[in-house]
């Protein structure tokens, strides 16, 4: 697509009125402050247009990378998040040297959902106390901080402050639905500020702001915590990974003919979290919203997103005393807005009726969340999804007895065909031979009894790892134990290497047992049964299975 530089810097002004309220609320929602978000979103907004691997992607703060610095905040201090943030940046770069942007693909969709709606309850629950009017009780648990907010607020109740938070969230949700094209969210603000001042509301603003970007610094950093760090910098770094690499396939799905390079989109986060600490900026990521945005507006460049932060660098050289007035409550009413949006029914309910795993994992992404941590709700959902459908796929292999007669050549009658099922029975195997499925057919093919010839048919078989070439090897070996005689027919190229590295290879090539194609393993068992005498050996070599 042909960059159109007009329409890029329409949208990019457009994308920098959408970004300015969410920058100053996310900011103070982490805990650094407003100037922090507005840092962020200039410095990493600008690094991460440059280096990144989608001409559509617009980052910044975020409400997810809230939810995982406020506790980082609470513990380690505004300097522990700043190194928080360079650390996460070295980890990004080394995953895109590693090339790990492509294994995004490999996470399930319920995961994702999940692990949206999880952050749209906590984006809520933690601006609870500036949409009440309160001071943020202390604590790291968001659901106990908003409870604490509540109580507070009921023992001397003030209604200013939740007036303007509703109203604001309520102007953006209706203007929405009514004029999507119109930044609803700046209008709104914009707005509650007037009246705030007009009307002379006892609200608290966000404060005074610097006039302009502080000089790049390194005062932040103490080596001697960078041990008590890796953690949390594994937790961002998995997290700007996750959500970058999500907002850039959802971008390329908004248009026709962008693709975004996985790898280089973690090589320009990671350049971008180098980056914005130095500034005082907090760790970022790609804005899933903020994007759609900058899409849905015309954007065809990276030019829209570096206008987008070169407008935000103008307002916090030049509108700052200005900006400085907005009400918490506002921005408050902003990340309330912005969390019921995040949620989108139609793909939960979707979600919900897929399949009962899929709900599972989605209700249980969303709870832990909610509860635990992001990191840790991805890696929840990533096993519970991995060990549903693992138990999905073990449940497709099975275990069939078929008839012999559809594989027996030449002409036989009734009797002829009665007299070789009494000794000889037939089972094909369907599907994954692996350890998930391994021991369930252990057990059914134990259970054949009153038979002298088991005869395997193999040519289903989907895949096979040790395990399942253990496990066979263990069934063969008990029916030989029983005078049962296995053969098979139809083992895959793919299947022998397994079946060679146990052993199991030569045990079922032992006497020639191993055949290539099912009408074969039938004729080499009558001959077994005939030198055995269970079978009377034929006296018209013509009519002799071959």
């Amino acid at each position: 697509m042909a960059g159109n530089p007009r329409r890029d810097l329409l949208a990019g002004l457009t994308v920098a009125i959408v970004a300015l309220p969410l920058a100053l609320g996310f900011g103070v929602s982490s805990g650094l402050g407003a100037e922090a978000g507005l840092a962020t979103a200039v410095v990493a907004g600008a690094m991460a247009a440059v280096f990144g691997g989608s001409n559509l992607q617009v980052s910044g703060p975020t409400g997810a990378m809230t939810v995982v610095l406020v506790p980082i905040v609470a513990r380690y201090g505004p300097g522990g998040v700043l190194t928080v943030g360079l650390m996460a940046g070295v980890l990004l770069i080394a995953l895109a040297l590693l090339r790990a942007g492509r294994y995004m693909r490999y996470v399930p969709a319920p995961v994702v959902e999940g692990f949206t709606l999880g952050i749209a309850c906590v984006i809520g629950l933690q601006q609870v106390p500036n949409a009440l009017g309160v001071a943020a009780p202390e604590g790291e648990k968001v659901l106990l901080v908003a409870w604490r907010a509540v109580e507070s607020f009921a023992a001397a109740p003030h209604w200013t402050a939740p007036g303007l938070s509703l109203g604001v969230a309520a102007l953006m949700l209706a203007g929405a639905r009514w004029r999507p094209a119109i930044p609803f969210s700046i209008v709104a603000v914009v707005a509650a500020t007037l009246v705030a001042q007009l009307c002379h509301l006892d609200t608290a603003p966000i404060g005074e702001l610097p006039a302009g970007l502080p000089a790049p610094s390194l005062a932040f950093l103490d080596p001697s915590s960078f041990g008590a760090l890796v953690a949390p910098a594994v937790a961002v770094a998995a997290l700007a990974a996750l959500e970058s690499l999500l907002s850039a396939t959802v971008a390329d799905g908004m248009t026709v003919g962008q693709r975004h390079d996985p790898d280089r989109e973690l090589l320009g986060q990671g350049v971008a979290n180098l980056a914005a600490p130095l500034f005082g900026g907090v760790p970022a990521t790609a804005a899933i919203a903020r994007t759609a945005v900058n899409v849905r507006t015309g954007a065809s460049s990276r030019l829209a997103a570096l206008s987008h932060a070169a407008v935000l660098a103008v307002i916090v050289f030049a509108a700052s005393p200005l900006v400085s007035k907005m009400p918490l409550a506002a921005l408050a009413g902003v990340l309330l807005a912005t969390a019921v949006r995040m949620v989108e029914v139609g793909a939960l309910r979707a979600m919900a009726r897929a399949t009962r795993s899929d709900a599972v994992v989605l209700v249980l992404t969303a709870s832990a969340t909610l509860v635990l941590d992001l990191v840790y709700a991805v890696i929840i959902g990533l096993v519970v999804a991995g060990a549903l459908a693992l138990r999905a796929v073990a449940l497709q292999a099975g275990l069939e007895r078929v008839d012999l007669r559809a594989d027996l050549p030449g002409e036989h009658g009734d009797a002829e065909h009665a007299l070789l099922a009494e000794h000889i029975v037939a089972y094909r195997i369907d599907g994954p031979l692996f350890f998930a499925a391994a021991h369930r057919f252990l057990l059914e093919l134990s259970e054949v009894s009153d038979v002298r010839v088991v005869i395997l048919r193999m040519s289903r078989v989907t895949t096979m790892d040790a395990t399942g070439a253990l496990v066979l090897k263990d069934a063969v070996e008990k029916l030989n134990r029983r005078g049962i005689v296995v053969m098979t027919s139809g083992i895959r190229p793919g299947q022998r290497q397994a079946l060679r590295s146990v052993g199991a290879l030569d045990l079922l090539n032992h006497e020639g047992r191993a055949y290539a194609t099912t009408p074969e393993a039938i004729a080499g068992a009558r001959r077994h049964l005939e030198q055995a005498g269970l079978l009377p050996v034929p006296h018209h070599p013509g009519k002799a299975l071959r």
